[in-house]
């Protein structure tokens, strides 16, 4: 199933266009969305979501992202581990 999701500030305008247009497509349903939210929350995903707020996570370090694993016993030059890899 596949629902077509008609804004509601465009339903009036589009609804009835979009049920001719699909109406000999028995897997897709067109429907008005007509859920509501208080004004004070933001959407909580999509285009209208805006970038995520990294002022809570500015403290935290990046994480450096490697294309492969690390050979076995070496170490990783931006750690404070100078005397090299333990061993038992």
């Amino acid at each position: 199933m596949i629902y077509c999701v008609v804004p509601q500030a465009l339903a009036d305008e589009l609804y009835d266009r979009l049920v001719e247009y699909y109406r000999d497509d028995p897997n897709v349903t067109v429907i008005i969305d007509r859920r509501s939210r208080r004004d004070d929350q933001p959407p909580r995903s999509g285009p209208e979501a805006g970038p995520p707020d990294r002022a809570a996570d500015e403290d935290i370090p990046a994480r450096r992202q490697r294309d492969r694993p690390r050979e076995p016993g070496s170490v990783d030059p931006g750690s404070d581990n100078s005397a090299g890899p333990r061993r038992a």
